[in-house]
């Protein structure tokens, strides 16, 4: 993980948190963005491209866009200072009954239901101050109730994923194709075993977008022409 990337994630939460004796108001509400994604279907370099264009249509004393992968939101749950943080400013009213679900099995198995509460908390606290793309984590389930939500699901044919995840991990094609079918099984379990959905079902999406016809950029503008349609009275 770069280090710049976790850099600017802690500069977002910072910006959208209370100081120490003057809590923060909020105006508005912006919209937030989940993207579920197959392996090898180019994500970060959509987000990337997304951010981009999303940032270019804000008022310039706004805050911008940021995106949250797996890595940078295990990273933060690392630094418990920081969903502190957030919590001063978030109170999570809607989700209480998350809370007393994960309570009930804590017995069972501690460390994995810990973590995910603590997840499922990070996603909500992140999703809910909005103009923030999270990757993964089941971020579409977790932020199924919000009315700011916009979900992406990004596929591809196996044969493009093994080849952009040749290119970007400089893996040969034998390790690259195991490497996708890993990820893909673990993704598929971790939805299905900690929110009961199936990763593939297309009604969990806002829009599916194969990204072997479309490249990154062409991706990205229909993202984002998509968000600021539906959201226009969230955005500038």
């Amino acid at each position: 993980m770069a280090v710049g990337s976790y850099e600017k994630c802690k500069r977002y939460i910072e910006s959208h948190s209370p100081g120490t004796e003057t809590p923060v108001k909020r105006k508005k509400v912006y919209p937030c963005i989940s993207v579920s994604r197959e392996t090898g279907a180019g994500a970060q370099a959509v987000c990337k491209e997304l951010i981009k264009i999303l940032d270019s249509k804000s008022e310039k004393n706004e805050n911008q866009w940021t995106f949250f992968d797996q890595q940078l939101i295990e990273k933060i749950l690392e630094n418990h200072h920081l969903p502190k943080q957030i919590s001063k400013y978030l109170v999570e009213d809607k989700y209480k009954h998350v809370s007393s679900v994960v309570n009930e099995v804590l017995g069972l198995h501690p460390s994995q239901w810990t973590l995910l509460h603590q997840t499922t908390e990070t996603v909500l606290q992140l999703a809910r101050m909005g103009k923030v793309i999270i990757v993964g984590r089941g971020g579409n389930i977790i932020t199924s109730k919000l009315k700011n939500a916009f979900h992406v699901r990004l596929i591809a044919p196996l044969e493009s994923r093994i080849k952009y995840i040749i290119d970007v991990r400089k893996m040969n094609r034998q390790d690259a194709e195991a490497y996708i079918k890993k990820e893909d099984v673990a993704r598929r379990k971790y939805l299905k075993s900690y929110f009961s959905r199936d990763i593939e079902n297309p009604e969990l999406y806002h829009v599916v977008l194969n990204t072997s016809l479309l490249s990154y950029e062409e991706t990205a503008a229909v993202i984002a022409d998509a968000v600021m349609k539906k959201f226009a009275k969230l955005l500038p």
